[in-house]
């Protein structure tokens, strides 16, 4: 049985590390334009912040046998802080100042829940701590893409919601919710139950909508549920950031 775990737990680092690089396109974009546009610094943020608390969580003297929680988490750690950086780097002015703000904030919380937990908690008590804190921020993480959602029902367009980004949401959390079963720890289990159940009903939207080919009011689409853009570059600078967090258990 521990060697089933360990087995969904890699493939749970796998599908994970995915989603944390999936982003490189919108960075590459940046960094090419010298400018963060449109796009959103706070995911980033906060998927620093599920990983920063996710990866405290699986240190053995926190949470014993979660290694490979902590392994992939604390690379997902890195590789956010990165895309934050970049953030402060080519973000104007204002958005800037927000995107600081919430990267102190995360810091800040990161830093007095850890604390408080080895200063102030032992054993069971400081697993019951951390592990409801990485939970919690996990659900909210995996809970993202539900905007996302909402706007392909009402739009009949896939356009935001790329298949393989569904997907690989669906299997990570899949992993990490078999995984968190086989090892017994609800605080793994539980978020990561709602991912799969989340990429799951991306999935199902996908099927439903990906060939439409008109919308509600009857114009002429590209056979992907959306009417193509006539400028292509003012269609692409517009589009939200959609990406998922990830996971990020």
């Amino acid at each position: 049985m521990e060697v089933v775990r360990f087995v969904f737990g890699i493939f749970g680092n796998a599908t994970a590390l995915f989603l944390f690089l999936s982003p490189l396109v919108t960075f590459k974009r940046i960094i090419r334009k010298r400018s963060t546009e449109d796009f959103s610094g706070v995911p980033y943020n906060m998927t620093l912040l599920n990983c920063l608390l996710s990866a405290w969580y699986g240190l053995p003297f926190v949470s014993p046998n979660n290694l490979l929680v902590s392994t992939i988490n604390g690379a997902g750690s890195v590789i956010e802080a990165v895309y934050v950086l970049i953030f402060l780097v080519y973000a104007p002015k204002k958005e800037r100042a927000r995107v600081a703000a919430m990267f102190t904030f995360v810091l800040s919380v990161f830093a007095v829940i850890s604390l408080v937990s080895v200063l102030a908690l032992h054993g069971h008590r400081r697993k019951l701590f951390c592990g409801f804190a990485a939970a919690i921020f996990s659900i909210c993480m995996y809970a993202s893409p539900l905007s996302i959602m909402r706007l392909v029902i009402k739009t009949k367009s896939v356009e935001y919601m790329p298949f393989l980004l569904s997907l690989f949401v669906f299997l990570c959390g899949t992993s990490w919710f078999v995984y968190g079963l086989l090892g017994g720890d609800p605080f793994v289990t539980v978020p990561n139950g709602c991912g799969s159940a989340l990429g799951a009903m991306q999935l199902i939207l996908y099927t439903i909508y990906r060939n439409r080919t008109t919308t509600d009011g009857g114009s002429e689409t590209n056979g992907q549920g959306h009417k193509p853009p006539e400028d292509d570059s003012r269609a692409t600078e517009k589009k939200p950031d959609h990406r998922p967090i990830a996971d990020q258990v």
